[in-house]
Formats: C-alpha cells, sequence, structure tokens
C-alpha cells in the first residue's frame, strides 16, 4: 500500500460561502423601494379619504335598507325623497355652504344645520340663510339635478314620483301596486351607491 495517499479519515469540509443577502446591493434598488413605499403610502391616504368622504353615502343606503324592510309602511315611503335630499346635501362638493362640514360629516349633523323643509320667506333666501343647493331645487330642476349625478337613465317622472310620495294624500300612496313600491325602492337605491360626485 502507497504511504502517500491520503486516508479517508484526513478529508475536511469545504468552507460554505456566506449566505447572499436579501438586501438590494446598490442604491438604485433602495431608491426604488422609497418610491413602491411612498406611492403605497400615497394610495393608502386616498383610499382612506374616500373611504370618510363616502360615510354619508354608507348611512345613506343604511337608512335606505331600513326603509325598505318597512316597504308596506306609509311613513318609509314618505321618507324616501327627504332621503335622497339629504344624500344630495352631503354630497361633498356642494357649494360653499354645505363645505362647512369636515369631510365624512354625518347625515344627520348636516340636517340639523340645513334643514330641508324650512321657512321660504324671499328676505331669508336672499341674505342666505337658507339652503341654496339641492335642498332648495325641486321639478324639473331636481329631476335635472338626479340624473347630472347618474350613469344611469333615471325614469323621466322621477322627481313627480318622489313629490307623489311626499306630498300625496295615503290613500294614493295605499293604492301603489307592490311592485312599483319595490322600483323606487331600487332607483333611489341605485342613485345613492352609483351617483358621482366631481372630484
Amino acid at each position: 500500500m502507497n504511504p502517500n495517499i491520503p486516508s479517508i479519515d484526513q478529508l475536511k469540509e469545504l468552507a460554505l460561502p456566506a449566505p447572499v443577502s436579501y438586501a438590494p446591493q446598490t442604491w438604485g434598488w433602495w431608491v426604488l423601494l422609497a418610491l413602491l413605499l411612498l406611492a403605497a403610502l400615497l394610495i393608502g391616504i386616498r383610499r382612506y379619504r374616500q373611504w370618510r368622504r363616502d360615510a354619508y353615502r354608507r348611512e345613506g343606503l343604511a337608512r335606505l335598507a331600513q326603509l325598505r324592510r318597512r316597504s308596506d309602511d306609509l311613513n318609509a315611503l314618505r321618507q324616501l325623497p327627504e332621503l335622497l335630499k339629504r344624500v344630495a346635501l352631503s354630497m361633498p362638493t356642494q357649494s360653499s355652504a354645505w363645505n362647512a362640514f369636515p369631510v365624512g360629516a354625518s347625515l344627520l349633523a348636516k340636517r340639523l344645520a340645513h334643514p330641508i323643509s324650512g321657512s321660504t320667506d324671499p328676505a331669508l333666501s336672499r341674505a342666505g340663510s337658507l339652503p341654496q343647493g339641492p335642498a332648495a331645487i325641486k321639478g324639473e330642476r331636481w329631476q335635472n339635478f338626479l340624473q347630472q349625478h347618474c350613469q344611469k337613465k333615471l325614469p323621466a317622472d322621477f322627481s313627480d314620483q318622489l313629490a307623489q310620495l311626499a306630498y300625496a294624500p295615503d290613500n294614493v300612496l295605499r293604492a301603489l301596486p307592490a311592485p312599483h313600491r319595490q322600483a323606487l325602492f331600487d332607483t333611489c337605491q341605485y342613485w345613492v351607491e352609483h351617483h358621482h360626485v366631481a372630484a
């Protein structure tokens, strides 16, 4: 046997290289990471602000669901027009009178500050004491307002139907067929869910 042949006992394991770091090795990757984090932060802030801005919409939909559950009740039908007016008053891009509220102010807060019904004294209107905007419009102008903020074509007499719900005698409302009532609720729900607000 040749004495120069190493034995298996003399073998040693090779040293492994240092583990590869997952941290970026050049400054360009750090810049890209910072930009991605900044973009994620900006998107998060924007979504949060949108969520707060849509608080009035969520509150309106919750109230509409309560009214829909009582669709056979005349009071629930009579509250539909008021609910749409309150949602319209709560839209965040109305005139400065409506923008006095913080983003996400509730429908109740805006209703208390700007009641829908009230004195119609022209002197008060000129003085700016009464709300100027969706609360002050009716008829064809109300129909146009609703249609301008809706992507889907609304029924041509939608504002007249709302006026009928608000002012018609009880026997007229009792005579409304159930499919017609449900169609009114569906149209109101679509408008509250999908009305667009200019950014």
